[in-house]
């Protein structure tokens, strides 16, 4: 993809969370997690609905604050000018403009990042998710796999270190997800650090290593191909 290139920068720590835990009142919905995300690493988030794959996602991100313990994206608070600059973060429910069409959607997004909102990148993810026909339209009135589609298309337009992305491959049609698979890939390959909450067998197989949360606990930290089969995705193992 013909996007910016970042650098691969080693043994750098992109993620670390240290102690974590979110509870909402009396329950205890994550934690407590000890762990290190490194630069340039490809991981996996899986886990039985409830197991709070989307809270440790919106944690990272910034978008809930932890009851107890830390995290922190690159040694910054989440939230932070620094933090929020590393972090391109797809929740499992697209975030979109009602007034904006897909092409004003990347160029506003873009432009906010500092780029000039006219670039080929943009041209590429339109084309590449199959949204060309549509560009000019807006994605309120669009089905929830055009809606997916387009909310890809916004995270992957801006620059980014770290991509957080929660259930990506909801309503997407077979083509929808085979691209994006590709499009992780080549970030992956770019340097940038790839963190995904699925259920989808074949997005797991595709990354480095794998966690496995149950009941807010790490189950299972490790290469994806030694996933124990009972903490797998259905689907049966990976690769």
């Amino acid at each position: 993809m013909a996007r910016r290139k970042r650098s691969k920068a080693g043994k750098v720590t992109a993620v670390a969370l240290d102690g974590l835990e979110k509870c909402y009142g009396e329950t205890r919905a994550l934690g407590p997690l000890d762990l290190k995300i490194e630069a340039g690493e490809s991981l996996a988030i899986v886990g039985h609905n409830g197991s709070g794959k989307s809270t440790l996602l919106a944690l990272v991100s910034g978008v809930l604050d932890p009851s107890e313990g830390e995290v922190r994206v690159f040694g910054e608070e989440p939230g932070s000018m620094p933090a929020r600059a590393a972090i391109s973060y797809l929740p499992d429910a697209p975030v979109l403009y009602d007034d904006l069409s897909v092409r004003e959607h990347l160029e506003y997004v873009s432009r906010l990042h500092g780029a000039d909102g006219d670039e080929p990148l943009l041209d590429e993810l339109i084309e590449r998710l199959g949204l060309e026909a549509r560009q000019d339209e807006l994605p309120s009135q669009f089905s929830r796999g055009l809606r997916q589609k387009t909310a890809i298309a916004v995270g992957l337009c801006r620059p980014f270190t770290v991509l957080l992305i929660d259930e990506p491959f909801v309503g997407l049609d077979a083509e929808g997800k085979q691209s994006l698979v590709d499009l992780l890939a080549e970030a992956s390959e770019d340097g940038a650090t790839i963190v995904v909450a699925t259920h989808e067998p074949l997005l797991v197989e595709r990354l480095a290593r794998c966690l496995v949360l149950s009941e807010g606990e790490l189950a299972y930290d490790g290469p994806t191909g030694e996933v124990p089969e009972a903490h797998l995705p259905a689907g049966g193992p990976p690769g």
